[in-house]
Parts: structure tokens; C-alpha cells; sequence
């Protein structure tokens, strides 16, 4: 861990394993989040995130936000899109956070190397091209005005409810228990998800 980082992004390092662009930007959006929320770390379900990817930003909002899969304020919406929005429940306010396009614009060799990088065959030289060009991009968004880097806004959004606690039922072709609102029925009888069998026309 680099000692030069302000403790926010040291502990997301710390809990997704090493800095990365992605991280970056996912610690810079946080950041936006606080200030214009005023927020502090939720310890149980005062903030919600809705996040539009899966990648490695989300990770810095979970350490910075304390919005979680498990506590149920962290909700994925799988649109591929690098897109926060962060609500408090206390008073409703809500703030959307967008990458601007023009963050990572990649000139051809930079497509060149990760293209390289990520192949089959590649070298330890092209591992470390690529590991210098993601030290280029973490710099830049680190140093990048926040106004810059991000379409901030303030929106109005539906506030999901909080997490629940569902009785469970035992998928009568496994034997393992599956939360209620689950569950599905096959031949009549309670199954879980994946014992299920799908019926299907080719749609």
C-alpha cells in the first residue's frame, strides 16, 4: 500500500487488493457523494448506492460509503455504464454520478497495449506497459477537478425499501432451504431456482 494516499482510498486498496483505475474512479465518486450529501460511512442502511456495473469502482464504494450486497444497500443494476447514485434515507436526497466520456479516451497505442496485455500470450513487458499506462490513468483521475471528471446532479429517485428478512422453505428436490420469495414450483412441489426447470419456446 502507497503511504502518499489519504486513508479513504489506503483502506479501499486495502479491501480490493491493490489501486487500479477503476478503483479510482470508483474512490473520486464517493467522494463526490460526501460532499455534496454531506454523508458519513453508513454502519447499517442510512445510504443506498445503485451502481450500473461491476467492476472494480464499486469496490472503493463499498469501503467509502459502507453500502454492502449483504447489508442491502448496495443494489446492482447491470447496465455496464459507470454510473453511482447515492441516496440518504434520512431526508431523500439523492445524487447521480457519471463518468464523462472524455475521461478515457485511449489513444491507438494504448488499445494496443491492453490489447496485448489481456491476450494468451503475453509477455512480462507487456504486462508492465500495461501496469504503467493504469499508474498514468490513476494519476489523472486523481489530479482531474471532480467537476470534470463527473455529470453530477441531484435526482429524485424511489428509495428502495430496506432489507428484509423472508421465512425459508426446503427445495423438496435438493434438500436446501431457499428464501421464500424464491422459491418456484416444479411437479407441484417447492423447488429452488436452480432445481427449477424452465419452460421455454425458444424466446
Amino acid at each position: 500500500m502507497t503511504s502518499e494516499y489519504e486513508k479513504g482510498l489506503q483502506d479501499a486498496i486495502k479491501f480490493h487488493g491493490h489501486l487500479c483505475a477503476g478503483l479510482a474512479i470508483g474512490y473520486m465518486a464517493s467522494k463526490v457523494a460526501i460532499d455534496w450529501l454531506e454523508l458519513k460511512r453508513s454502519q447499517d442502511e442510512e445510504l443506498v448506492a445503485i451502481v450500473e456495473s461491476d467492476g472494480c469502482a464499486i469496490d472503493a464504494i463499498q469501503s467509502m460509503l459502507g453500502c454492502s450486497i449483504g447489508k442491502g444497500n448496495l443494489i446492482f443494476r447491470d447496465y455496464g455504464k459507470m454510473v453511482f447514485t447515492v441516496i440518504r434515507r434520512d431526508n431523500n436526497k439523492a445524487v447521480r454520478i457519471a463518468l464523462s466520456a472524455d475521461v478515457f479516451k485511449r489513444s491507438k497505442e494504448e488499445n494496443m497495449i491492453m490489447k496485448k496485455a489481456f491476450s494468451d500470450d503475453a509477455t512480462e513487458d507487456d504486462q508492465r506497459k500495461f501496469w504503467d499506462l493504469q499508474q498514468k490513468w490513476i494519476n489523472k483521475i486523481l489530479s482531474t477537478d471532480k467537476n470534470k471528471l463527473f455529470h453530477t446532479k441531484e435526482v429524485h429517485v424511489k428509495i428502495p425499501e430496506k432489507a428484509k428478512i423472508f421465512a425459508s422453505i426446503i427445495c423438496h428436490f435438493c434438500g436446501e432451504s431457499v428464501m421464500e420469495p424464491r422459491a418456484r414450483l416444479r411437479e407441484g412441489k417447492p423447488a429452488c431456482i436452480p432445481c427449477a426447470e424452465n419452460y421455454t419456446r425458444g424466446w
